[in-house]
């Protein structure tokens, strides 16, 4: 099943439509991504006193362990309470068996602080309600260890939706503060939030740009503390750092906070415009804002340069996986000159990438959603110089002589911002000179 939604965008100021005539097509069929239970792998890494129990089966157990890569010695903050037959016949009562791998977990580990239980299939097939669970557990355990839950599950989430998940269920858990009254609320300064997982390297960079920008007391959801409790209210202005986390920032908007619109800072052109974005914001003058993104700008620019070289006028194929396309697409081919011959995503949500999508070349092939032997033939007839996709396809398509890169590790890498521009063009430049390698 196909349909075709003509999108119409902006037009840039004083010049030709960027991006106008966007035709994004939707497909729904077989579709070969990730479940959401492989975010647990970025987000147990960032909030350093968590604990992520999957609720499911041996194979979730094997799925989450394997995309770890976790060292033998290594004791991880994340494990599986495996459900057998004897749990889905009934032979054993669930909740019963959950309490005691709960209590045996957290006498064991006395650093956990959040408990979160992920379902990785929905209730009515692990049957057992995970949410009143949590409630329970929550009421028996906090406030030494809080205790929540959210759905991981393949069947009702994607790859990186296991993060929106996730950070919707901890905005949840914030305390709801009185109502500021509307003047009060004007008179008041703006709180500014960025939201998403970053890795800590880069949280410290944004950190000291936004200080040389003059804006003090940024905030960063997830934190590295599972405790962190951020007060939203009218006065909070966040800005997302990853396209993803659409119900997190519904959560968000429903407690009074404003999404600043803005491209994603990947790359030197997105980078820019959503620090440019907060400055506009936050009243922070043009001058002031330029002095403190000139270097990093600069640095990023210098970084990208010699990758262009490699890839300029290469041709890539993205296949759906991490939402990450859109802006990726936009990065690799106004800054780095590929050829976009198909951006495949997941699911677009037309708001927050109305920037991205203003900013792609006319005329991009995209298509939303999957039919993937649809998408594969089309894929052999474009014969790109470089394929994007998950880990499923990518041993398939090497094998018919196609050069790809894993969406997945687009995930797990810190490529966010000015300094890990040059990082981010080399993901993509590698595999190429690894087939240039090969072939000498």
């Amino acid at each position: 099943m196909n349909s075709v939604i003509p999108i119409q965008v902006a037009q840039k100021e004083g010049g030709s439509p960027a991006g106008s005539g966007h035709q994004i097509s939707q497909e729904r069929g077989q579709r070969e991504v990730f479940c959401g239970l492989t975010g647990i792998i970025w987000l147990h890494r960032k909030i350093q006193d968590a604990f992520f129990l999957v609720v499911g089966s041996r194979t979730c157990a094997h799925l989450v362990q394997s995309a770890a890569g976790v060292m033998i010695f290594a004791e991880p903050r994340f494990g599986t309470a495996i459900i057998d037959d004897r749990d889905l016949s009934g032979i054993a009562d669930a909740n019963e068996e959950l309490d005691r791998v709960v209590n045996q977990l957290l006498k064991r580990r006395k650093d956990i602080k959040t408990l979160f239980l992920v379902g990785s299939c929905p209730s009515e097939v692990i049957k057992l309600d995970l949410s009143r669970a949590a409630q329970r557990l929550n009421v028996q355990f906090n406030p030494a260890v809080r205790v929540l839950n959210y759905s991981g599950s393949g069947i009702e989430t994607t790859f990186t939706q296991g993060e929106d998940a996730c950070l919707a269920s901890l905005v949840d858990s914030f305390p709801v503060g009185a109502k500021t009254p509307a003047a009060d609320s004007k008179a008041r300064l703006k709180k500014l939030l960025i939201v998403g997982t970053l890795a800590d390297v880069v949280e410290d960079q944004m950190q000291r740009i936004f200080k040389n920008m003059g804006i003090e007391g940024v905030e960063f959801f997830p934190g590295r503390n599972s405790k962190q409790m951020l007060d939203i209210d009218d006065n909070t202005v966040y800005l997302l750092a990853q396209p993803f986390l659409a119900d997190t920032a519904k959560r968000l908007d429903a407690r009074g906070a404003s999404r600043l619109p803005a491209p994603f800072p990947l790359g030197v052109e997105g980078t820019s415009a959503w620090f440019e974005a907060a400055a506009v914001a936050l009243g922070v003058s043009t001058q002031m804002c330029d002095q403190a993104l000139n270097a990093p700008r600069e640095r990023a620019q210098m970084a990208t340069a010699k990758h262009k070289r490699l890839l300029q006028g290469k041709k890539i194929f993205f296949f759906p996986d991490s939402q990450l396309e859109i802006p990726l697409a936009r990065f690799l081919s106004n800054e780095l000159g590929m050829q976009l011959t198909e951006v495949g995503v997941p699911y677009i949500h037309r708001q927050h990438l109305a920037q991205e999508l203003e900013l792609l070349p006319a005329n991009t092939v995209i298509v939303e959603g999957q039919h993937v032997e649809r998408q594969l033939e089309r894929c052999e007839k474009a014969n790109p110089d470089l394929v994007v996709c998950g880990l499923g396809l990518a041993n398939p398509l090497e094998a018919k002589g196609f050069t790809t890169k894993w969406s997945i590790e687009l995930v797990f890498t810190p490529i966010q911002g000015f300094d890990q521009a040059g990082d981010l063009a080399e993901l993509f430049s590698r595999p190429l000179i690894r087939k240039q390698k090969i072939a000498a």
